[in-house]
């Protein structure tokens, strides 16, 4: 879980444990947090359900901690499929939201 900000480095590390060039990671909007490290999305999710976050607030990205500008974050997981909230897609739909997932990033994972 991260609560506080994290360096790029620190997430090349652990892209390089797992994917070789990026980190899965699922945002609380909300709660201006993230869970990052798992093998899928879903595991990140439930861990966030367990500390008390909403489903509605919870959505799945990948970070490439080698990248910078529009390809740092991609905005892809199953758990981001969401009929009841307009998200038809494993993207997320609205603009609106990718920018405030964006914000919790930027935040937690300063340039």
């Amino acid at each position: 879980m991260i609560t506080k900000p994290v360096s790029r480095a620190f997430l090349k590390e652990l892209a390089l444990e797992r994917f070789g060039d990026m980190v899965k990671v699922v945002v609380d909007c909300k709660r201006n947090i993230m869970a990052i490290g798992a093998q899928m999305h879903a595991d990140e999710e439930q861990m966030l359900l367990e500390d008390g976050s909403a489903q509605e607030d919870l959505w799945g990205i990948n970070i490439y901690p080698e990248r910078f500008g529009d390809g740092f974050i991609e905005f892809d997981s199953m758990i981001n499929l969401r009929p009841r909230q307009n998200n038809r897609t494993r993207s997320v739909d609205d603009p609106a939201q990718q920018k405030v997932i964006r914000s919790t990033v930027s935040v937690l994972v300063p340039s």
